[in-house]
């Protein structure tokens, strides 16, 4: 390991920890799933677009990053792109406030349009800055000490981000509209700043790019060249393509509990917490064990529990079964969020190729996600929710096998004493 990395290991770790812990508590505030279409609900009864919320929130995220990908490779330094391109993912929650406070001056129209303005801004933000963000990680973080960093950054956000979602829940019962929603986007602006500092104290040693062609070559002569390269990586994105289909249903679990059990809100609350709670702990557990064990395993072991709960659900007689559903998905989604995202920094062999491997693995892989749920959906419309989850789950099969023959642990390959 470099000496300038190890040295300086531990602080970085500690730092961007905290980054991703307050930035977690801030996102708490201004929910992409309760907060902000609630917000968006005190202006408009559109379902169309209040469910364009998500939509604009995945597709801001994975559509920019291959197309950001060349100009990361020219960096001999990430921190300060990154530090610059955050601002574009965080600021918007301060707008988002002062169009809170000004509504009444704005009118609803006005104040609905600039209010999707922030949020496409914000999620586009978060593109941008992520291939950035993720190979500056991939530079200070040695490989067998992603999983943890990961696991243990993505608990302190989810715990604190469950903390300032119950305290939303309370400023947007007791104030009167739009101070309430008001506070809330004051309190996430005033989280990101915190968040923003820890990020700013990261410790980047200044590296030459390490390969000339790459950064010669145009985007999509890069991305030609490893995917033709890289046959482990096209599997992999298959692998990936295909979970998102196979985790489909699980966003139909909560309607399917209240419409066909009748069960309370209250206790669906209950259910989410559970999610929540096994999200936070199972994150750093797993991060261990694709350090010390296989990614692809973890990976593996996050699909199987991704099938097992929607075959329950599809099976489920009552209620009760939920409890341990809800767990099973808290685990299948670690596996696709915090696992996905170490290993597709573990493919490229060098800094100066793993922006554009980022960006492949989010870029090509976002259609799906964005396109799933409304698969989902339609099948549901169409026929019932029961059907859409045994259809994630024969996609699920078909996901598991994938990454069973075909896809190999890159550090693996990479390092035979790995395994």
């Amino acid at each position: 390991m470099n000496s300038y990395i190890q040295k300086n290991l531990k602080f970085n770790m500690t730092v961007n920890i905290l980054d991703g812990a307050f930035f977690g508590l801030a996102i708490g505030f201004s929910s992409f799933v309760t907060v902000l279409p609630l917000f968006i609900n005190t202006m408009t009864q559109s379902a169309l677009l209040i469910g364009l919320i998500p939509a604009i929130h995945a597709a801001g995220w994975q559509f920019p990053q291959l197309f950001f990908s060349r100009h990361v490779s020219r960096q001999t330094r990430y921190k300060p792109m990154t530090l610059f391109l955050t601002i574009q993912e965080r600021i918007p929650f301060l707008g988002l406030a002062v169009i809170a406070w000004f509504i009444p001056v704005l009118g609803i129209e006005a104040a609905l349009a600039l209010s999707f303005l922030m949020i496409t801004w914000q999620s586009l933000g978060a593109g941008v800055t992520a291939v950035a963000w993720q190979s500056m990680i991939a530079k200070i973080i040695p490989s067998e000490r992603r999983g943890a960093f990961f696991g243990f950054q993505s608990a302190a956000a989810n715990l604190l981000a469950s903390m300032s979602a119950i305290l939303a829940g309370l400023i947007l019962e007791n104030l009167d509209t739009y101070l309430n929603f008001f506070l809330c986007f004051i309190l996430c602006s005033l989280a990101m700043v915190i968040s923003w500092i820890m990020l700013a104290l990261t410790r980047e040693r200044e590296n030459p790019p390490e390969n000339t062609n790459l950064i010669s070559g145009s985007l999509w002569e890069n991305s030609s060249r490893i995917l033709k390269r890289d046959k482990n990586f096209r599997w992999y994105l298959v692998g990936r393509t295909l979970t998102q289909f196979a985790m489909m249903g699980l966003g139909f679990f909560t309607v399917y509990l209240v419409n066909t059990f009748a069960v309370s809100k209250a206790e669906a609350g209950l259910m989410t917490s559970v999610l929540l709670g096994t999200q936070i702990v199972a994150n750093p557990i797993m991060g261990w064990l694709s350090d010390r064990w296989s990614n692809t395993m973890v990976m593996k072991i996050g699909i199987a529990c991704a099938i097992l709960s929607v075959l329950l659900a599809w099976l489920a007689p009552n209620h009760a079964w939920f409890y341990l559903i809800f767990f099973l998905i808290g685990i299948a989604n670690v596996a696709n969020w915090t696992i996905g995202i170490i290993m597709s920094l573990e493919f490229s062999t060098n800094d100066t190729d793993r922006p554009t491997y980022i960006g492949l693995a989010n870029t090509l892989v976002a259609p799906a996600n964005i396109l799933a749920p409304f698969l989902g959906g339609w099948i549901a419309q169409t026929s019932s929710y029961p059907t859409t989850f045994l259809v994630s789950a024969l996609i699920g099969g078909l996901t598991l096998l994938v990454f069973q023959l075909f896809v190999q642990d890159p550090r693996k390959l990479r390092l035979p004493a790995f395994a």
